[in-house]
């Protein structure tokens, strides 16, 4: 038996049982392993939030195209549109700005979700093509250059840590101990530690920006340093 491509395609393309059962599948595995990756790390927007994204954006599209062929005369682009200004909203909801540690989490996220919902709309409008290429892409993005990124950054020279004291005049104490490995600070500023103060709790907490004599493992270097005396808390600011 020979298959006819050429009508398989098209059935694909046109708004049938079919397309539409397979545009929505798609969107939803699509959607889905993007956002186990996500959910994986504990971020605010995970499985089901990309899931419904992309069958949602799909669905917008697969909606319009039906409009079109069965009334004619409207805009396929609209709905589409309002998806890709809409999803920013959302995409904002998952945005969070530490003012304490001056660190701004969760832009991958919204890119992400911004993303799958553009592929959603790829889908549902029936280019393939398209949405297979930029899964892949939005994959590699968020695991692999993910990867690659952080170990970059993990052997660089520039160093930002969080750090928590039980008293105020410990900084010092840390400050001559980095001096002393040839740490140099390019950057220090007191913040409020992350837990509440008591009246009898005297923990000081700064972020520190430092630069390195040579490349080494950022990980180690905080494992060495954590041991300083009064220091309670070290961690490096990603």
């Amino acid at each position: 038996m020979i298959l006819d491509w050429d009508y398989i395609l098209l059935q694909l393309k046109d708004v049938t049982i079919l397309s539409t059962f397979i545009r929505l599948l798609l969107a939803a595995v699509f959607g889905g392993t993007i956002g186990m990756e996500r959910g994986r790390h504990r971020r605010a927007a995970g499985l089901r939030t990309h899931m419904l994204v992309c069958v949602g954006a799909t669905l917008a599209m697969l909606t319009n195209q039906y409009i079109v062929s069965e009334f004619g005369g409207a805009d396929p682009s609209r709905l589409g549109a309002q998806v890709i200004s809409g999803i920013g909203f959302l995409g904002v909801g998952t945005i969070i700005v530490d003012r304490e540690q001056q660190q701004v989490r969760g832009l991958t996220t919204a890119a992400g979700l911004w993303a799958c919902a553009c592929m959603g709309l790829a889908l549902g409008i029936g280019f393939y093509m398209g949405a297979f290429f930029a899964y892949g892409f939005i994959l590699a993005t968020i695991i692999i250059l993910n990867r690659v990124g952080r170990h970059i950054v993990n052997k660089s020279r520039s160093l930002e840590i969080y750090t928590e004291f039980e008293t105020h005049g410990q900084i010092s104490g840390f400050v001559a101990l980095l001096a002393k490995s040839s740490i140099k600070i390019s950057h220090l500023e007191r913040v409020r530690p992350r837990e509440p103060v008591g009246k009898e709790d005297s923990r000081t907490a700064a972020i520190l920006a430092l630069k390195l004599p040579k490349r080494c493992d950022h990980d180690k270097l905080l494992e060495e340093l954590e041991n300083a005396n009064g220091l309670i808390i070290i961690e490096e600011m990603r």
